[in-house]
């Protein structure tokens, strides 16, 4: 991919090989480590405003899960597609980062859009110590508050693309679901720069590198019976050990699917948590609302470093 065709993101590409697939991810500035997480189905490019923020500061640590961004895109008989598959990803990525690229083992920030809530919830489970504030973005790391059925606004379209052939026909031949996503209303309220579209767009340009796209859709948990289920029970569990970190939730409320139970969800779950939410900001809260978002993120983490300080020389 020609990396003069993704403006605002001028960073060093590095890639961690596992199991004969690489994975791409970015590697910006030095001091505590900041773990971005990105979703389905953007990729790294989505935190390019907030990694040029804090690379001053911090060590960022963006990954492209496999099947996206400029990471490898297997077929199906290579890779699993599943939210284990992902979260052992994350485990072997980070493993390798401390053991071999000198990252910190603690004091990490945590920082989730979409799949990367479930995802990295999933893995803060496993690592309590190393993870030591969130910031939330129009996520979910519990099961539906909804239930196990999806509302009635969504449950046609949640139907075809899932279920049906045309719905596979939609993700693999026509990137619909990426292109949708990338248009107001559903993922933005903002219409994005062309360029920059095309830039969020361009790892699917190749009808066999849209694999990814449609698997994260199949695998979303609802129930017990979902092979998802006890990994997302896992993340819930996770958040659950965080309620007394530091945590910022940062919220898109045009958001057709992370909507406003979502976000009530996660305040019931983490109480203290300090919640900036956007009336004018939709499911890509970073791109609508960057300018006030993205500062607030920064003045976060400079808070909490101040009070590690303090609390180190005391």
């Amino acid at each position: 991919m020609d990396d003069a065709r993704l403006p605002g993101y001028p960073f060093a590409s590095h890639w961690f090989a596992r199991d004969g697939l690489r994975q791409h991810y970015v590697d910006e500035g030095e001091g505590a480590p900041v773990l971005m997480l990105h979703g389905n189905p953007s990729w790294s490019y989505l935190w390019r405003r907030l990694i040029t923020a804090l690379r001053g500061e911090h060590r960022c640590l963006a990954p492209d899960h496999i099947g996206m961004g400029l990471s490898d895109k297997p077929g199906e008989d290579r890779y699993a597609h599943t939210l284990a598959s992902r979260v052992a990803d994350l485990d072997a990525l980070t493993a390798h980062l401390v053991e071999h690229e000198g990252v910190a083992d603690w004091g990490w920030t945590l920082v989730m859009h979409d799949w990367g809530g479930p995802i990295g919830m999933a893995w803060a489970a496993r690592h309590p110590g190393r993870v030591a504030r969130l910031v939330v973005l129009n996520t979910a790391a519990f099961p539906n508050p909804y239930g196990e059925r999806v509302r009635p606004a969504l449950r046609l379209p949640f139907w075809l693309l899932r279920e049906t052939v045309a719905g596979e026909r939609l993700f693999l031949r026509h990137h619909a679901f990426a292109r949708l996503a990338t248009l107001p209303p559903f993922g933005l309220r903002r219409r994005l720069p062309r360029d920059v579209r095309a830039a969020f767009l361009a790892p699917g340009r190749d009808p066999g590198h849209r694999v990814a796209v449609r698997r994260f859709v199949t695998d979303i948990p609802l129930g017990p019976a979902d092979r998802a289920w006890p990994l997302l029970v896992q993340a819930a569990e996770g958040v659950r050990a965080f309620a007394d970190r530091p945590v910022l939730i940062g919220w898109g409320l045009r958001d057709p699917v992370f909507d406003r139970a979502m976000l009530r969800e996660w305040r019931r779950r983490l109480p203290h948590a300090t919640v900036r939410a956007y009336p004018d900001a939709g499911h890509y809260v970073l791109e609508d609302a960057h300018e006030r978002l993205v500062p607030e993120i920064a003045a976060f983490l400079r808070r909490r470093a101040t009070l590690d300080h303090e609390r180190r020389r005391a």
